[in-house]
């Protein structure tokens, strides 16, 4: 019976990594880290430094993900962020709760 709870170890990492590594996926498919990156500033901010900057901000879940498909610009910088059509609401959304879940 020593391996049940070496199992259930497995299963819960795995499932609490899941979610964080779907939505690596869905920023490779959605080619987001073509200027971003997790960690580091390619041509955008690193996706830590944005959840830092708005941490605690009311609202700004929809903001971004209006951003994220709309593109824009000026928050970091003169460097304009394209417009995503490839992105729809729902994927957009995903992508920003992942984003400010980083730390």
């Amino acid at each position: 019976m020593k391996i049940l709870p070496s199992l259930m170890l497995a299963a819960t990492l795995a499932a609490v990594g899941a979610p964080a590594m779907a939505n690596m996926e869905l920023a490779q498919k959605k080619a987001c880290l073509a200027c971003h990156s997790v960690d580091n500033k390619v041509v955008g901010p690193a996706y830590k430094d944005v959840a830092k900057k708005y941490k605690g901000q009311k609202g700004i879940e929809a903001k971004l993900a209006e951003k994220v498909i709309k593109g824009g610009k000026g928050a970091w910088g003169e460097v304009p962020m394209p417009a995503n059509p490839q992105v729809n609401e729902a994927e957009a959304k995903q992508l920003v709760s992942w984003i400010l879940s980083l730390k």
